[in-house]
C-alpha cells in the first residue's frame, strides 16, 4: 500500500480546489473574474482531497525523470516533453494536451522550443491557469561532466502540477461536467532560461510566443472581440520551489485577495495539523510583504493585462543557478528511507491513521530572513 502523506505541497492541491468559482451572473463573462467567489472546502472534503497525495510516488514517478540536463532542443528536452504528455493523457479526467512549436534565433543559432498546453474542457470560457517551466540553463561544453539538474529551477513546480492532477484525476473529471464556465489549464513552458545572458530577446522564448500567440487566436471560437487571454482568470506561475523555506511575498496588489487566501489556507491547514513540521512561527506566505518584481513567465502576459499570481520564493534558493540544485538538496541528509521510517513511527505513536502516517519532507524547514529576490536571469 503506497503511504499517503499529508504536506506543505498540499497547499497548491488546496489552491486549485478552492478557487473553483461559483458563476456570477449579469456582468460580461470578462469580467466575472473580478467578482467570482471562492468555493470553502469542508474539513471532511479536505482530507479526502489529501489523502490522494502521494509524495513518494511523486518522487519516483515524476520529479526523476525530470533532473536531468532539458535545455531547448536537446535529448533530454524531448524526453521530459514526452513524460508531462503521457503522463496526462493517461489520465481518466480527459485533459486535451496540445503543444506550441516553433524555431527562435537564439545566440547559439536557431533552435526547437516546445510549449506543452494541458486544458480540462477547451470549452469552457475562463481558465484558471497554474504554469511552470520545465527547460534547464544551459551550460556550454567546458562544463561537460557536470550535469545542471535544475531541481528548485523547475523541475520540482512541474512535478507537483503532475501530481496535482493525478492526485484530483476524478474530481477534475466531476468538476469538468459540473461546471461548464470555468476549468482549469496547465501550461509547461519551454525556453525560459537565457541561453547566453539575460537580454528582452535572450530569455523567456515559451513565454513570450504562446502569450502573443493566445493574444491572436479568438476565444470563444468565432469571436471578433475577445481572445484567449480574456478567458485567464488567473495565472498562477511557479518557480524555484523545493528548497528550505520558501517565503512569497507580494508583487501585484491586483491578485493580493488571492494570495492572502493561500495565507488563510496555510493557517486553516496548520489548525488541521495537516502540515509537517510546521510550528507557528512558521509561514509560506506573506500579502502584506511587498517584494521586488521578478523578470518570469508570467512577464509577457501580465503586459497583455492578464491577473498573475508569481509563487516564487524570496529570497531565492542558495543553490540558484548552480551545480548545487539538484535532488540530494531538496532534502535533510537524511535517507529518503530513513525518514520515513521515523516519520511512520512518530505518527503511530501519536495513533494517527496510518495510511496518513509517513511523510517525506519536499520543502525542509530552516528559518531565512525576507528581501528582496534576484531578477531571474
Amino acid at each position: 500500500m503506497a503511504t499517503r502523506s499529508r504536506s506543505k505541497l498540499c497547499l497548491f492541491y488546496t489552491l486549485v480546489l478552492v478557487t473553483y468559482i461559483q458563476s456570477c451572473t449579469g456582468v460580461p463573462w470578462t469580467q466575472e473574474k473580478l467578482q467570482h467567489r471562492a468555493t470553502l472546502l469542508t474539513p471532511e472534503e479536505i482530507r479526502t482531497a489529501l489523502s490522494h497525495t502521494d509524495l513518494n510516488q511523486m518522487w519516483q514517478r515524476d520529479l526523476r525523470p525530470l533532473l536531468v540536463t532539458r535545455y531547448p532542443g536537446s535529448p533530454g528536452s524531448q524526453a521530459v516533453q514526452e513524460h508531462i504528455k503521457t503522463t496526462l493523457g493517461s489520465l481518466s479526467a480527459g485533459w486535451e494536451v496540445t503543444e506550441d512549436k516553433f524555431m527562435s534565433q537564439t545566440p547559439y543559432g536557431p533552435l526547437p522550443f516546445t510549449n506543452i498546453i494541458a486544458t480540462l474542457d477547451p470549452a469552457a470560457k475562463r481558465r484558471l491557469v497554474l504554469a511552470c517551466h520545465y527547460d534547464s540553463k544551459y551550460y556550454p561544453p567546458q562544463f561537460h561532466g557536470r550535469e545542471f539538474q535544475g531541481a528548485t529551477d523547475s523541475a520540482v513546480p512541474c512535478a507537483m502540477m503532475l501530481e496535482l492532477a493525478r492526485a484530483l484525476d476524478e474530481e477534475l473529471k466531476t468538476q469538468k461536467s459540473s461546471n461548464p464556465k470555468l476549468t482549469l489549464q496547465l501550461i509547461f513552458f519551454d525556453g525560459e532560461e537565457a541561453l547566453f545572458q539575460w537580454t528582452a530577446s535572450d530569455s523567456l522564448y515559451g513565454s513570450r510566443h504562446l502569450a502573443e500567440k493566445m493574444e491572436a487566436t479568438p476565444h470563444p471560437t468565432g469571436a471578433t472581440g475577445t481572445n484567449l487571454l480574456h478567458g485567464m482568470d488567473l495565472f498562477v506561475l511557479l518557480d524555484l520551489i523545493g528548497g528550505p523555506s520558501p517565503r512569497f511575498g507580494n508583487q501585484f496588489s491586483s491578485t493580493l485577495r488571492w494570495l492572502t487566501r493561500l495565507q488563510n489556507i496555510e493557517r486553516r491547514l496548520h489548525s488541521m495539523n495537516q502540515l509537517v513540521d510546521h510550528p507557528n512561527d512558521i509561514q509560506y506566505f506573506w500579502p502584506n510583504v511587498p517584494v521586488g518584481r521578478v523578470q518570469d513567465d508570467h512577464i509577457p502576459f501580465l503586459m497583455r493585462g492578464v491577473q498573475v499570481l508569481h509563487l516564487i520564493p524570496s529570497p531565492f534558493p542558495t543553490v540558484w543557478h548552480t551545480f548545487d540544485d539538484n535532488e540530494q538538496n531538496l532534502d535533510p541528509a537524511l535517507p529518503l528511507e530513513q525518514r520515513l521510517e521515523q516519520r511512520l513511527e512518530q505518527r503511530l505513536e501519536q495513533r494517527l491513521e496510518p495510511a496518513l502516517s509517513s511523510v517525506m519532507r519536499l520543502l525542509p524547514t530552516q528559518t531565512h530572513g525576507f528581501s528582496e529576490p534576484q531578477h531571474k536571469m
